[in-house]
């Protein structure tokens, strides 16, 4: 009996989430003729909604961020062969004590 009530709210369960599915993609079609509706009303083009992927993005984001290390280390060893040290801070360095 138990499997057999199990079976059945599962059932129920799979109707209901068909079901939004459903009213999911009625809802993008209304949302869709009415865009495409009001575009032939106005005269505009009726223009599709895509999600532009650019795959080579990533790559090129790494790749640039390499070129501005590359630059900011190359603007220090520049800076250091001039002589300017405005921006260098002198450390001095301590022996490690414990906090004893």
């Amino acid at each position: 009996m138990f499997r057999f009530l199990f079976s059945v709210v599962f059932f129920v369960m799979g109707l209901l989430f068909a079901a939004s599915l459903v009213v999911a993609v009625a809802l993008l079609m209304v949302v869709w003729a009415l865009r495409a509706g009001w575009a032939r009303l106005t005269g505009k083009p009726v223009t599709p909604w895509v999600m532009r992927f650019d795959p080579r993005a990533g790559f090129e984001r790494f790749r640039d961020a390499g070129r501005q290390s590359e630059a900011s280390a190359a603007e220090v060893v520049g800076a250091r062969a001039r002589g300017d040290t405005a921006g260098v801070t002198d450390v001095r360095a301590r022996p490690i004590t414990r906090g004893e």
